[in-house]
């Protein structure tokens, strides 16, 4: 029963920690949208999405992943015998590169706060593509948990179902970046 609880905590804590990534880098890329607004207008929207930012992280991302994290932890001890699994060494090596990804947006909040208004020197479309990021490693990592050992067995065409996903998505972000030019 206990472990039962920690899993639906570890996966609403997971939903929650994803909220936040997804909507963090969602405002990056609106920062970085008013490089075209007049000076007042700019200056009032920079303002206002750095402190979402700020907040965004500090309230809500940080603590659902650090929730998220120690009841993954403790679901380990609880079945150490998920060490010994295949598939849940290919989810700890998605969540690595998650924790990269999370490095990284760290790294982004504090440009942000140090920016002081001035623009965001990252190109808006790798925003809009890094914002995919999340959504790839959501999908590589709710896919080994669910489907577990076939995983390994159909690991080939995951892969090629996951890439053709990653290409569709971002021909998709290049294309609504396009039209958006052209507006």
């Amino acid at each position: 029963m206990l472990y039962t609880i920690i899993k639906a905590l570890h996966i609403i804590f997971m939903v929650s920690y994803f909220a936040g990534i997804f909507y963090l880098v969602r405002i990056f890329v609106y920062y970085k949208d008013t490089d075209a607004f007049e000076e007042e207008k700019k200056k009032i929207l920079r303002e206002q999405y750095t402190f979402m930012a700020r907040r965004l992280w500090n309230i809500i991302t940080v603590p659902a992943g650090i929730i998220m994290a120690v009841c993954g932890i403790i679901m380990i001890f609880l079945n150490f015998g998920l060490m010994k699994t295949p598939w849940f060494h290919l989810k700890l090596t998605f969540l690595i590169g998650l924790a990269i990804y999370h490095y990284w947006c760290w790294k982004k909040v504090k440009e942000l706060t140090k920016l002081n208004g001035n623009t965001l020197e990252t190109a808006n479309i790798k925003l809009r593509q890094a914002n995919e990021i999340a959504t790839f490693i959501l999908f590589l990592v709710v896919f080994t948990v669910i489907l577990k050992s076939s995983v390994i067995e159909y690991w080939w065409q995951l892969i090629t179902g996951f890439f053709v996903l990653v290409f569709l998505i971002m021909m998709t972000v290049k294309l609504v970046n396009k039209n958006k030019k052209n507006k």
